[in-house]
């Protein structure tokens, strides 16, 4: 709870220091879970840049990443990967990151820094109680292993009238584990020097996983997560509720009845640039006519291409958009062996061509007019 107390503490102060008036770095929102925060470089030119609070804070500092791509930025943002110790604190990696984006940028450094480095915590604020070279707390230890299990950070920090709230989002134990287990395996490939994928798709991905495993729509069982072979960078996902007065929600009864599955099988693949980037999806099980679905099973659909993504969007949200999108373009389950030997069966390969040629036909002629057939 002390550690909780002095990230609040942190947070007020670094509201105070960087107002979202300031003219060189703004805090633009902030709680104990993210950062939302705003640059002004040479010419009034605005940088967004966000940091999330990971269940593992304050042993290891929050993830930061960018809107922007210009390394100058990017550049910045990496440097805050590889601190330890106190400059892990929130408050330190503000002071770190507000100084490098000035010495990219040949801006001078506001004056407000030097209340961060002199240990100035605002209205009499005590510093952070870690020094880089203490030894860990044996007691810190066993609280970051017992945040793994079902009572997890971002729970304990919680205001106790929240808190009820927030038991009742809790996820089950099997999802837990799921996520314990995935850390376990993140901490080992950081050990053994294979870490796949980027920090940033890693937590945000870790996190959208996290908000899945309490959403209702996941817990009601519209769909379900698999993680293929543990890894968070490829997910099947069974879509099991469309709406109950489409053609398509019958098909889904028939298909139960004549070959015991009662769901469409998709298949999400993440890039390690995820979130700034869609994930490909494609349909693997049954076979679609209409909805949209292409040759190979690819989804026509604008908010899965880099043109009309939005990094703020969910995978949730891209997963029910799917179910709409399904419904409204009429798709149907082929039954019949004709149409499946016609069309081929689904694979990636097969997939991403398809998916490609049609987002250059579009990037030319707009969305305006999908093709008759595949959408």
């Amino acid at each position: 709870m002390a550690c909780l107390n002095t990230l609040k503490q942190e947070i007020k102060t670094l509201e105070a220091v960087f107002p979202k008036n300031h003219e060189r770095f703004q805090i633009v929102s902030a709680s104990v879970d993210e950062l939302n925060c705003k640059f002004i470089g040479r010419n009034g030119k605005r940088y967004e840049i966000h940091a999330n609070i990971t269940e593992t804070y304050p042993s290891t500092p929050p993830v930061w990443f960018a809107d922007s791509e210009e390394t100058s930025v990017t550049n910045a943002v990496q440097i805050l990967s590889n601190t330890s110790g106190r400059d892990n604190h929130v408050m330190n990696q503000v002071g770190i990151l507000v100084r490098e984006l000035c010495r990219l940028h040949s801006v001078s450094e506001p004056a407000e820094l030097d209340r961060l480095s002199l240990g100035l915590w605002g209205s009499g604020l005590p510093a952070p109680p870690t020094p880089p070279n203490d030894p860990p707390d044996p007691d810190e230890d066993e609280e970051e292993e017992d945040g793994d299990d079902d009572e997890d950070l971002h729970l304990e920090m919680e205001e106790p009238d929240i808190v009820s709230k927030n038991k009742a989002e809790e996820m089950d134990l099997e999802h837990l584990a799921t996520l314990k287990r995935l850390r376990q395996n993140q901490r080992q490939d950081y050990l053994k020097g294979s870490v796949s994928g980027s920090v940033q798709a890693t937590d945000r991905l870790m996190k959208e996983l996290r908000d899945i495993y309490r959403s209702d729509s996941f817990k009601k069982g519209m769909y379900s997560i698999e993680l293929v072979g543990d890894s968070l960078y490829e997910w099947n996902v069974r879509l099991m509720s469309v709406d109950p007065d489409s053609p398509l929600h019958n098909d889904l009864v028939l298909l139960k009845e004549k070959e015991g599955k009662d769901s469409i099988l998709l298949n999400m693949l993440f890039k390690e640039t995820y979130p700034f980037e869609p994930p490909f999806v494609r349909v693997v099980h049954p076979i679609i006519s209409g909805g949209y679905v292409l040759v190979g099973g690819a989804i026509c659909m604008e908010l899965l291409t880099k043109q009309g993504w939005s990094s703020a969007y969910t995978v949730e949200a891209v997963i029910m958009q799917i179910a709409a999108t399904l419904v409204k373009g009429k798709a149907r389950i082929q039954f019949g062996t004709a149409k499946v030997v016609n069309q081929g069966q689904y694979s990636l390969a097969r997939a991403q061509q398809s998916f490609k040629s049609l987002v250059q036909i579009h990037e030319k002629n707009g969305w305006f007019t999908p093709p008759k057939e595949d959408g």
